[in-house]
């Protein structure tokens, strides 16, 4: 079965870095576009940045420039680098992969972002 395990999250001081790391198994890995969603304590969950199988990416404006999502197909994992970090990018990180017309999430990572 699919299975999505995130990692690499804590607290930060603002203008900090994370490297988040999601691993996928259960999935041809290599197949599928990835995603990084967050949320935020009383907001809805939001797309942060995806990843297609070719390497092509997408990112939020509120990120851009300061994050970076890759991926390494041999390890099927998919990776959120974030630099300087900021006080509203506080919240918990998902990754999630949209296969057989059904959405896999895991579990989620906290990133907390304060001094």
């Amino acid at each position: 079965q699919v299975q999505l395990v995130e990692s690499g999250g804590g607290l930060v001081q603002p203008g900090g870095s994370l490297r988040l790391s999601c691993a996928a198994s259960g999935f041809t890995f290599s197949a599928y576009v990835m995603s990084w969603y967050r949320q935020a304590p009383g907001k809805e969950r939001e797309l942060v940045a995806d990843i297609t199988p070719g390497g092509r990416t997408n990112y939020a404006d509120s990120v851009k420039g300061r994050f970076t999502i890759s991926r390494d197909n041999a390890k099927n994992t998919v990776f959120l680098q974030m630099n300087s970090l900021k006080a509203e990018d506080t919240a918990v990180y998902y990754c999630k992969v949209y296969r057989s017309l059904r959405e896999y999430w895991g579990q989620g990572t906290q990133v907390t972002v304060s001094s």
